[in-house]
């Protein structure tokens, strides 16, 4: 519902309430007024009927004394009954009984009077009723009745008392309701505002719950799409300045990795020119000499070849499968790394079922994988501990394990360490897993990644195996 309708219909509300309270008090005041001069007019008619019978009657007995005891509540105060000449023969005030009256000053009807010395300012003007008494053709005398209408008076003041009482409780309960609508409209105002204030000193992390349908919901729903379109924004020109940075240093980096490849290319030719001219010469230690040019031979070629994919790493990978066994690549692996791990105090244990199918990948593409991933094992672990190795057969696919007893990844960071350029280290330039990630995707494989700070990281590469393998493995299976 609209904030207007709302207005519309509380201002409404209170209205017809105002109305239905004041006619209530209204009508209860006219029957109670009503009643009571019905009340008053009875008692004037009983008691002028009872002065009668005491003017027309013989005996002197008075009946008005008892009377006005009971006549004082319905506005009664006085009765005399005077005759022709003048001369009060019966009151309810006995003092008054054998004083004169003028009839000149009696007037025949109602009439008010002045108010008698020490009245009270409270009680209306009193009212004198003048009936003559004619029986037949002759005149008897008169009844003169003297009345107070205090208790009409206490009506219209009880009435009037009741109206204020009641007009002032429909104003409270509307300034009530107003206070409240207005603290329940303008509180969310506010916190737009304030929400506004932190969106425009750069907090996009900013939400408002919808709580209504009205304007003040279309507003925070409207607030929080705008803050949604701010943060996409923001995205895009994050992503924007990232890619733009990447490419600037992807450039640089192909650039240098170019310049690499010379003198590369030189210490190939070196060994060579060793190989063939200088260890012939060498006598015992020529075999000694000869392990150590072929592992020197061997790091040249494997740099050359990262470089080259480095070089091409936007560019589609030409993979050249073969089959080989997981522990044939682990042995020429472990080697290289053996004089690092030693020195860390790093030990490998390596689980691999002798059963496991071969493996059908591009050697030189999965060694490389392979060599990321242990470096990152033992530079997680600078006091030394154990990288375990494992390998098992899931359906048609082989699953390579990488654990390691480290510092482990933090959660702000793991969804980060495939990216390039992404790295935690004071050395490198974060294209290891980027460049292992692809090499895996592109053999058609999965990469997965768990890891606790303080607890070590696992690193899960999932491999498809050569489709005649696979046919096999079903066939075994069926």
């Amino acid at each position: 519902m609209k904030l207007n309708a709302k207005l519309i219909i509380i201002m409404i509300s209170l209205l017809v309430l105002a109305l239905l309270t004041l006619f209530s008090l209204n009508q209860y005041a006219q029957n109670d007024l009503v009643r009571e001069i019905q009340d008053s007019s009875q008692e004037i008619s009983k008691a002028i009927q009872m002065s009668i019978e005491d003017l027309t009657s013989e005996t002197e007995t008075s009946r008005l004394t008892d009377y006005l005891i009971k006549a004082r509540g319905k506005g009664i105060n006085e009765i005399n009954i005077i005759n022709i000449e003048g001369e009060i023969i019966d009151s309810s005030d006995p003092e008054k009984i054998g004083k004169k009256r003028e009839l000149k000053k009696l007037e025949k009807g109602i009439r008010a009077v002045q108010r008698p010395p020490g009245g009270s300012m409270l009680s209306q003007k009193p009212y004198e009723v003048v009936v003559p008494v004619i029986v037949g053709d002759e005149q008897l005398g008169y009844v003169q009745i003297n009345m107070l209408l205090d208790n009409i008076q206490d009506i219209q003041h009880a009435n009037f008392i009741h109206r204020l009482f009641a007009t002032g409780m429909v104003f409270t309960v509307g300034i009530a309701l107003t206070i409240f609508l207005a603290r329940r409209y303008t509180t969310p105002i506010q916190n737009l505002v304030d929400h506004f204030k932190r969106v425009s000193a750069g907090d996009l992390s900013v939400t408002i719950p919808v709580e209504s349908k009205d304007e003040i919901g279309e507003m925070a729903d409207g607030f929080n799409k705008m803050v949604e379109k701010l943060r996409e924004r923001e995205e895009l020109e994050k992503r924007l300045y990232e890619a733009e940075h990447l490419s600037r240093v992807g450039q640089l980096a192909s650039g240098i990795a170019h310049e690499i490849r010379n003198p590369l290319n030189y210490i190939s030719l070196a060994i060579d020119h060793l190989k063939a001219e200088i260890l012939p010469t060498c006598g015992e230690k020529c075999s000694e000499l000869e392990e150590l040019t072929d592992k020197i031979k061997e790091e040249v070629r494997r740099a050359n070849y990262m470089v080259i994919n480095f070089m091409n790493y936007g560019r589609p990978l030409k993979l050249r499968r073969t089959l080989v066994p997981y522990a044939d690549l682990l042995g020429k692996v472990l080697p290289v790394l053996q004089a690092r791990l030693t020195e860390q105090r790093i030990t490998v244990d390596q689980r691999i079922p002798e059963d496991l199918p071969l493996l059908w990948v591009d050697q030189e593409l999965l060694r490389n994988c392979i060599l990321n991933f242990i470096s990152n094992a033992a530079q997680a672990m600078p006091d030394g501990g154990t990288i375990t190795l494992g390998a098992s057969l899931e359906q048609d696919r082989v699953k390579l394990a990488f654990a390691d007893q480290g510092c482990g990844i933090s959660p702000d960071d793991i969804g980060k360490i495939f990216q390039p350029y992404f790295t935690t280290k004071e050395v490198g330039i974060g294209l290891g897993l980027a460049i292992t990630e692809r090499i895996i995707k592109e053999h058609g494989g999965e990469i997965q990644v768990e890891s606790r700070p303080g607890q070590g990281t696992v690193f899960t590469v999932s491999l498809p195996l050569q489709p005649d393998v696979e046919n096999q493995i079903t066939e075994q299976g069926a």
